[in-house]
This record gives C-alpha cells, sequence and structure tokens, in this order.
C-alpha cells in the first residue's frame, strides 16, 4: 500500500463539482483581477482570523515581503525572526537589503523561544532592530505575549508568519490576529491550499492595510499614479474562487486532523515510547497539524525515512538545514553551534503522511512499518 504525505487529489474528488463550477464560473464571466472571489475570501479570512483588513497577495513569501516594506523596513534595518523555518521568512528580509537576526527554538515547539529572545535582546539591542518575526511552525502558534510584551518594551514591529497555522489559536486568539500583521499562505499544501500560489495579509492597523493595497499594485492609487515602487502580488481571482470553496471546509478538515494527530500519539505510545517524540501540543494551543512532525535520534532519522520510502510511505524533512548555516547567508557571520536546538532538531525531526482523509488503516500500517524498522 502506498501512503504519500499528502492527498491532494482525494480532497480533490471529493468537491469536485463544487471546485470545477467555481472555476468554470470565473473564466465564464472573464474578470480574473481582484474580482468578487477574491474580495470574498478577503472578507471571509477578516471575519474567521477576526481582523479588520485582509489583503489577498500573490503568495505567502509575498505577503511577508509587502509586510515588510509596509512597516518602513530599509537597508541595514535588523529583523529578528527563527533559523527554523521556511527560507522565505528570513529570504524576505535579505530581499529587502536589512539583516535577519537569529533566535533559537524552543525544543518542544520548534516556534522561536521568548526567552532566549530577551536574552538576545538585552546583549545586542540596537535602534537598528525594527521588527520581529515569529513562526508559527507545523500549524501551532509561538508562545505570543512574551514575544508581544518585549516588541512593546523595545519598540518592534511584530508580523506574525502564519504560513502553517491558519486556524490555529493562542489562548483563543486566531493566528495571526496578535500581531501588526499577520501572513497566511495558501499554497497548494497547506490546510487551506489554492491550486497554485496564494497569499493574505491580515491587520487591525487602518494605515498599514492601506499600504499594504497600494503596494500589491505596483504602489499605485489611482492607477498610473504610483506614490511608492511597489510589487505586482496580486491573489488570483481562479485561485480566489478555490478557496472559496474550501473555505467552508476547513474547519472540518482541521478537526479531521487533530483526530488523525490523536491516532498516531495513541500508536505511537505502543513500542516506540523513548524511540519516536510525538508533536507537543502547548496547553496554551489548538495546533492544526499542518504537519504531523515526530523526532527521532538523528543516527536513525535518515534510515528510517529511506525505509519507508521503500515500503511506500511519503514522508518530508521541515527543514534539513537551518538558515542561519544556508550557503547564501554566511556574510551574516553564523556558524555551527550557535543554535544548537535548531541544528538538533533539523537532524532529528521527519514528518509523517498527514490529510483529513488519511485513514486509521493507513496510520496503523505507517506506525507498524517503523515499529519494525525500530525491531
Amino acid at each position: 500500500m502506498k501512503i504519500p504525505q499528502l492527498d491532494l487529489v482525494t480532497q480533490y474528488k471529493s468537491i469536485k463539482n463544487e471546485i470545477d463550477d467555481a472555476i468554470l464560473d470565473v473564466l465564464e464571466k472573464g474578470h480574473f483581477i481582484i474580482g468578487e472571489n477574491v474580495k470574498k475570501i478577503e472578507e471571509s479570512i477578516a471575519s474567521f482570523v477576526g481582523v479588520k483588513h485582509a489583503i489577498g497577495v500573490a503568495s505567502g513569501t509575498d505577503a511577508l515581503l509587502i509586510s515588510l516594506m509596509a512597516i518602513g523596513i530599509k537597508p541595514g534595518d535588523e529583523v529578528i525572526t527563527t533559523p527554523f523555518t521556511f527560507f522565505a521568512t528570513a529570504g524576505s528580509i535579505a530581499r529587502l537589503y536589512a539583516k535577519p537576526v537569529f533566535v533559537d527554538i524552543d525544543p518542544k515547539t520548534y516556534n522561536i523561544d521568548p526567552n532566549k529572545l530577551e536574552e538576545m535582546l538585552k546583549k545586542r539591542y540596537s535602534s537598528k532592530m525594527k521588527a520581529i518575526i515569529p513562526v508559527h511552525l507545523y500549524g501551532q502558534c509561538a508562545d505570543m505575549d512574551p514575544i508581544l510584551e518585549l516588541a512593546k518594551k523595545y519598540n518592534l514591529k511584530v508580523i506574525e508568519d502564519a504560513a502553517q497555522s491558519l486556524g490555529a489559536t493562542y489562548k483563543g486568539k486566531q493566528s495571526g490576529s496578535m500581531g501588526d500583521f499577520g501572513t497566511f499562505s495558501f499554497f497548494p499544501t497547506k490546510n487551506l491550499g489554492a491550486y497554485g500560489d496564494g497569499g493574505m495579509i491580515v491587520t487591525n492597523d487602518d494605515e498599514l492595510a492601506k499600504k499594504a493595497r497600494i503596494l500589491r499594485v505596483h504602489g499605485a492609487k489611482p492607477k498610473y499614479y504610483h506614490s511608492v515602487v511597489g510589487l505586482n502580488s496580486r491573489l488570483d481571482e481562479i485561485q480566489a474562487a478555490v478557496l472559496n470553496v474550501k473555505f467552508k471546509y476547513l474547519p472540518k478538515w482541521i478537526e479531521q486532523k487533530r483526530k488523525v494527530a490523536e491516532v498516531y500519539n495513541k500508536l505511537f505510545v505502543e513500542g516506540l515510547s523513548g524511540r519516536v517524540v510525538t508533536p507537543y501540543e502547548a496547553p496554551y494551543n489548538y495546533h492544526t497539524y499542518h504537519q504531523y512532525t515526530i523526532r527521532v535520534s538523528a543516527d536513525k532519522r535518515d534510515n528510517l525515512r529511506a525505509y519507508l520510502k521503500e515500503q511506500g510511505i511519503g514522508t518530508s524533512v521541515y527543514y534539513p538545514l537551518p538558515l542561519h548555516l544556508q550557503k547564501c547567508f554566511n556574510y551574516l557571520g553564523y556558524k555551527e553551534g550557535d543554535f544548537p536546538e535548531s541544528e538538533k532538531a533539523s537532524k532529528e525531526v521527519l514528518s509523517l503522511p498527514m490529510y483529513p482523509e488519511i485513514s486509521n488503516e493507513k496510520l496503523k500500517l505507517v506506525h507498524n512499518l517503523i515499529y519494525k524498522f525500530y525491531s
């Protein structure tokens, strides 16, 4: 039995008629750029997250980039984030010729560690530091209260990288709603995924929302009159139509993924306790399980992954090399050993098959194969 890490075909088949009708409707109306579907998904996301404004953009990466531009990040500024995340987080900072400043992670949640953030700020805060981007990794929010307190104390803007966490909550507050900006990705693998690229920026700040809307259309308002240099970064109308269909299923799909995680958790207690570390859900969080990521010993991880691949089981490693050790960031001057928790996690994490429609039979097979590997 082959089990992919993610099965988007099965999901599509379950809502095929709705998706096909929505796409055909866009084609028949002939309005492809910032039309009624984009406006509808913007309103839906704003209401769902509990914010005043949602601005559809071309990708989660652009959501970060435009947010940084809107808060005025300039060359030479410093923006704090985690080294254990997808490249776009730090890449967006670097694209503005600002400097990523990394802080290590909490080994249980994989999110930026507020205690280490405080230590870093006490040691090396300067007026060059303008913002912090906490990442809500794998579908679980970072510990935001102390982060927001530190941001206020040091006059830092906060941009939540919520690309993997739409629907997650922190102490009852929706992911993306707590900072100056929240940014989401609609990459196909996400809990709410389009059939191509797409992203969303959310905020309660009227002025920042206005800037973001202008920046996504080349910095123009009105059309052909440019107050700033912006981007061509608009959420596509066809992708928005897909998202509008899928959005109403999001709460159901998240609950199904949480049930999948419960089954995995119970299975791994049987015979693999101590060998497989299951995901930790902080008591203040509602985890959406964008990924179900286990930890195993570094000397076993790659062999386990190869073994599962031989058996037809899809897995991924998010992420195999922390950002501070990426070649393109050599100029920052970081070295191996600077962020030990991120480096350790990169050698030990393994994301297993996780999607709402996966059956208990398949989950048991994944568990049994891992058990067999260790036996």
